[in-house]
Parts: structure tokens; C-alpha cells; sequence
């Protein structure tokens, strides 16, 4: 049995989420001990145990610590099953992070899946479904995955409550990229959300992006979501070039300004816009796995975040492939996924 200790890297819900999807991939009990030891409050919460369930669902697991507040989880993984689950957080807590934790194993499993989620799905520190649908899964495809996403219904903190769905399909086995050059930006523009709050919100937010990125109004655009079961608020910048879409995304909260929310993504984008690099420091967490599962690969990307690195280290305990990485500029690093077998 492997044992993960969690508090090492980033010390949060990564290690966790990481470590479960691996062991469901590769066959391999895992032990997963001082869960979250690096957060206010350490162990498992709603989102969290929800991930521990869903790896459990698809691979007809046993586990043990499953309860809100553990700290250690065991898994012993059976066959991965191809089949149709629902996973509910219960809480305003990341659905996408409950995906992140099944899907590379869904993508290996050699039928048809299909997943209903719900939660949040546009949650401060968790991929937003925005990015999920735009940025990260058209990256899988390139690779080989059939596998599509559809957004029912937003859901924000507090209130949660959002659904979406993901359909996997049968598909080639998955193939590694090289994405060293972003290209020429072919279309860009920002979207300010808001649910249940005033849309003066996304007019201040829109205004500050069209002011700091230079773009005009026709580039900037508001939605007003009638549907979603809680008070919200998010604003995206979206860059699609040559190479690839990224998207950066800002959170609405009590006691921050929305002149605050968008200067802090627009400060993102342009950090990434000013380094010339292809793919962004989220979405350079989220490639490591479905790459080292194709066998290797390469891309560009700002400085290695701390999830990068933890992400990386627990890929190799379980695959034993490597990640190598090496600034290139003052402002651009190298990412490339050394070739390897995955170890059953």
C-alpha cells in the first residue's frame, strides 16, 4: 500500500484528489494521512468526502475515514466501471474538483461514462466551469478524449447549488502534445456575471477590464443568470490564440470592491499576456496528469506553482514518470512530462 502524506507540497485538497484518481488509474491502495494538515480546518469537508465516495462509485472501493473531519483515508480500489453516477457535494463545495478527482480514470475505463455534478461550479481556488468547458477539456480532446461538458445550472458560494453534466465517450488512447509557442491571440473578450445582485456590479467590473486591457465594449459582456439558487457574482477573461484558450477568472465577495475582483484578473491575464507563454499557471496544474497517463509531453507556462510541484511529485510516487521543470526566460518556464510506463 502507498502512503501520501498530506500535509507535504501545497498541504491541501490536491494531495487528496490527486492520490485517489491515481490509485483508481493504476490499481495501486493508497493511504492518504494528515489530509489538509495545512489549512484552518484540516481533514475532510463536504467536497472533499464527496470525492472519496465518487472514486469509491467507480471503482467499487473499500475505504475507510470517510467522514467529514478525517484525516486519514484508506482506498482499495477495484476495476474502474464505465457507467452512469450523480455526485452531489451538498454544500456550495467544488464539483469540479469531485470531477478532477474521477476523470482520468473514466477516460481509461474503455466505455461510455456519464456524470451529473453538482454544487459549485464557480468557486474561489477551484477550476471554474467556465474553465473546465473552454480552457482544460479542448486540451483532453487534442489528446484523444471524447469527452464534452454542459452547464445546467451556475452555482455560487454560499448557496451552492449548481448542476452540470459530462459525457465520456469511447476514444483512442490518449496522446501526449508539445505546446512551446502560444501564436497569434485570435479572439479575446470578458464576461461579468451576476445572480441576484445588482448588474452595476459587472458594469464597474467591465469598466475596469476594458480600461486596463484596452479593449472596447464590443469585447466586454454582462449576463444576468435568473436560475441559480443564491447570490453570485464572477468575471472571466477569455483568450483564445493559435494554440490555445485560457481563462481567468475573478470571485465576487462581501467586502471587496468589484473594481477589486476585476483588477486582480486583469492583473492575471496580463501577466500571462506580458510572458508570451502558451498555457497559464491553472492550467498548467491541471496537464501534468492526463499528460504523464498519455506518456509524456511538453509546454510553456509561468514559474511552477505549488500545486504544480505537488501535483508532479504525487504523479511520480504512483507512475513513476517525471516532470522536469526549467525556466527558460526571466518569465517563462518549460514543463515537459518524461516518457514512462504507468505502473499497474
Amino acid at each position: 500500500m502507498l502512503l501520501i502524506d498530506g500535509s507535504e507540497g501545497e498541504g491541501g485538497g490536491q494531495m487528496l484528489r490527486t492520490s485517489l484518481g491515481l490509485a483508481l488509474v493504476t490499481g495501486q491502495p493508497v493511504r492518504i494521512e494528515n489530509i489538509r494538515a495545512r489549512r484552518a480546518k484540516p481533514g475532510l469537508m463536504r467536497q472533499h468526502l464527496t470525492a472519496v465516495n465518487a472514486a469509491a462509485a467507480v471503482s467499487g472501493a473499500a475505504v475507510d475515514g470517510a467522514v467529514i473531519g478525517s484525516t486519514q483515508v484508506t482506498l482499495r480500489p477495484g476495476a474502474v466501471r464505465a457507467g452512469e453516477y450523480g455526485f452531489r457535494v451538498g454544500t456550495a463545495g467544488s464539483a469540479t474538483l469531485v470531477l478532477q478527482t474521477v476523470l482520468p480514470a473514466l477516460l481509461l475505463a474503455g466505455g461510455r461514462s456519464s456524470l451529473v455534478l453538482e454544487g459549485g461550479t464557480h468557486n474561489p481556488l477551484a477550476p471554474s466551469f467556465d474553465f473546465l468547458d473552454r480552457a482544460f477539456l479542448p486540451l483532453l480532446r487534442r489528446m484523444g478524449a471524447a469527452v464534452t461538458a454542459q452547464l445546467d445550472r451556475a452555482g455560487f458560494y454560499p448557496a451552492g447549488g449548481g448542476r452540470f453534466r459530462v459525457e465520456i465517450e469511447p476514444g483512442s488512447p490518449l496522446h501526449g502534445f508539445e505546446i512551446v509557442e502560444r501564436g497569434a491571440l485570435v479572439n479575446y473578450g470578458a464576461r461579468a456575471v451576476v445572480a441576484g445582485l445588482s448588474k452595476r456590479i459587472a458594469d464597474r467590473e467591465l469598466r475596469v477590464i476594458g480600461t486596463r486591457l484596452g479593449w472596447g465594449r464590443e469585447r466586454l459582456h454582462c449576463e444576468v443568470i435568473e436560475t441559480a439558487e443564491g447570490q453570485g457574482n464572477v468575471v472571466s477573461i477569455e483568450l483564445e490564440s493559435d494554440a490555445v484558450t485560457e481563462v481567468f477568472t475573478g470571485f465576487g465577495e462581501k467586502g471587496v470592491s468589484a473594481e477589486s475582483v476585476a483588477e486582480g484578473v486583469a492583473a492575471e491575464a496580463t501577466q500571462y499576456l506580458d510572458a508570451g507563454v502558451p498555457v497559464g499557471p491553472h492550467l498548467a496544474d491541471q496537464l501534468l496528469l492526463p499528460l504523464a497517463l498519455a506518456g509524456g509531453g511538453t509546454f510553456r507556462s509561468l514559474a511552477p506553482s505549488a500545486h504544480a510541484r505537488t501535483q508532479a511529485d504525487v504523479i511520480r510516487r504512483f507512475l513513476g514518470v517525471e516532470t522536469r521543470m526549467c525556466a527558460v526566460s526571466d518569465r517563462a518556464w518549460q514543463f515537459e512530462v518524461v516518457r514512462g510506463a504507468v505502473r499497474a
